[in-house]
């Protein structure tokens, strides 16, 4: 239920915003590297994977715009482990339905700042294992292990060109646990972890 009032929230802001003149629509796509921090997890490494969606750019005035967006997003780590004899992998995949809500200044015009907030719907989750010396491997589900919501802060710049192509780069910090709390008896800390993203991308305004 929470997390159908968020995605309702967000339609319904976007649908009050699109009743201004000063607006303009896009759609964008690109690269994310992305990792996860917190708890015990130096082990973990990057992952490489993408997002893609669209948004809309509200003209507030001359130097300001807000830009509401909906982008789908493939996030995760990974986690490897290797000696003489014996290798495995983990490879951890969350696929999001994130919604940023940046705030872009315009130092040129074409050059922009941008930061935000952003909530994030899980829509899967999974693990997949792989192991050299038997030849093993599965895929676990983890839905059950970490939260629906995420929500976070995003930093970040942009250059736009005035045919409407359009380039950025963007950091999202996870403010959020990922992970459920499954401390039910109070006997011992479940642990925290955030999820961090770099994200760059390519997208089009149609004017």
């Amino acid at each position: 239920m929470k997390t159908i009032k968020i995605i309702f929230l967000f339609v319904f802001l976007v649908a009050q915003i699109s009743n201004s003149q000063e607006l303009q629509f896009g759609a964008k796509a690109g690269l994310n590297l992305t990792t996860i921090s917190g708890d015990e997890t130096e082990e973990l490494e990057g992952k490489v994977s993408f997002h893609l969606g669209g948004y809309a750019e509200l003209n507030i005035s001359e130097k300001f715009t807000l830009q509401p967006e909906v982008l789908y997003s493939r996030q995760g780590t990974k986690e490897s482990y290797d000696d003489d004899s014996f290798s495995s992998d983990y490879v951890y995949t969350f696929d999001y339905l994130n919604m940023p809500v940046m705030f872009k200044y315009y130092i040129l015009e074409s050059f922009s700042i941008e930061l935000g907030s952003q909530i994030g719907v899980l829509i899967s989750s999974k693990a997949e294992y792989q192991e050299s010396e038997y030849n093993n491997s599965y895929t676990e589900d983890l839905k059950k292990f970490i939260n629906a919501i995420d929500y976070g802060a995003n930093i970040g710049f942009g250059y736009k060109l005035a045919n409407g192509l359009n380039f950025s780069a963007r950091y999202y910090l996870g403010l959020s646990n990922i992970k459920k709390d499954d401390n039910t008896d109070g006997t011992y800390d479940a642990g925290k972890l955030y999820n961090n993203v770099f994200q760059v991308s390519v997208g089009f305004t149609f004017n």
